[in-house]
């Protein structure tokens, strides 16, 4: 869960998105929020547009933010036997998604709502709808395909021949209603065993790419210039600062050699690092459109580039400069 703000007051007066997304499937739910949010009203939002549909998580993810470690907010998850993760410093795993899918999002409503910038709140459920009809590269799957094992209508995949009446079951046949459990029980036995598979190959994609930076440790990287604290924000700043050695592995963080004159904690998420490019190396190849369009979606993206046979690579960090 995480917040976008500063955002066009609309004509409602949201000034900023309330970002929830699932770990597994990466679904997103977005909720046009006023600046002076509560924690009983984010509670409330998260009531309105997660627990309604998906029920509550077994666990439950925030920043350090003061709307999710009030006291209200630790009581209601206490009560309903949730537990709240507390993020670590910077950006860990879990905010990295959030992180992640909130630039993704800042891209998509600057192109669509160029013209018209306060009308943004009135684009969500469109957007939202856009990210979840969309393959993620870390799962190879839709959002909404990980969770329904279906991919929702559009306008471009509704049959022509479309119609809303219905027909009326014959209660009198029995044998007709025999065929039908039997029909029912195969298709669900068919729907789990779906499922499951599903389920095991999204796990087995995110492993792999999170494996990715594991085997980095002990060389040099770069950090991303906004987990310093030390440098001043502005357009013009280089976007990545280092080289850094790796000296530590965590299971989604590294530690990073950091000078002390920084004055930051050096350990961050995977999701802010990539393997740094000495000067003269030769650069991969640009992806295709339908890549980027997948990758901008993806927590991963932007994570390890791929190592060269016989070429050494280090390891930087990469986060987009934003503003």
């Amino acid at each position: 869960m995480d917040f976008i703000l500063e955002l066009p007051a609309d004509a409602r007066g949201h000034t900023g998105i309330l970002v929830f997304v699932c770990r597994l499937s990466k679904m997103v739910r977005l909720a046009a929020v006023r600046k002076s949010m509560t924690a009983p009203q984010s509670a409330q939002l998260f009531v309105d547009n997660v627990f309604r549909h998906h029920g509550l998580p077994e666990a439950f993810v925030s920043d350090r933010d003061p709307r999710f470690v009030s006291h209200f907010w630790q009581h209601l998850f206490r009560l309903l036997g949730t537990r709240l993760d507390m993020s670590t410093a910077d950006h860990p795993q879990t905010d990295g998604q959030a992180e992640r899918v909130n630039r993704v999002l800042e891209d998509i409503l600057r192109s669509v709502c160029a013209a018209e910038p306060t009308k943004w709140s009135t684009l969500l459920p469109q957007v939202e709808f856009a990210l979840n009809n969309a393959v993620h590269s870390s799962t190879g799957f839709t959002p909404f395909y990980v969770n329904r094992l279906r991919h929702p209508r559009t306008p471009l995949t509704l049959p022509p021949a479309s119609s809303l009446g219905g027909g009326v079951a014959n209660a009198e046949d029995p044998r007709g209603l025999k065929g039908l459990r039997t029909s029912v029980k195969r298709n669900l036995l068919s729907f789990i065993e779906t499922g499951e598979v599903v389920r095991q190959r999204v796990r087995d994609a995110m492993a792999a790419a999170q494996d990715i930076h594991k085997e980095q440790s002990g060389r040099q990287g770069r950090k991303n210039t906004q987990a310093v604290s030390a440098v001043g924000s502005t357009n013009l700043r280089p976007r990545f600062v280092g080289p850094f050695t790796v000296i530590g592995v965590h299971d989604h963080a590294y530690t990073l050699d950091l000078p002390s004159s920084m004055a930051t904690h050096p350990t961050f998420y995977v999701g802010l690092l990539k393997p740094y490019r000495p000067a003269g190396a030769v650069e991969p190849e640009e992806p295709t459109a339908s890549q980027n369009i997948a990758e901008r979606h993806s927590p991963s993206s932007g994570r390890a580039l791929p190592t060269e046979a016989g070429q050494e690579r280090e390891q930087e960090s990469e986060q987009e400069h934003e503003g």
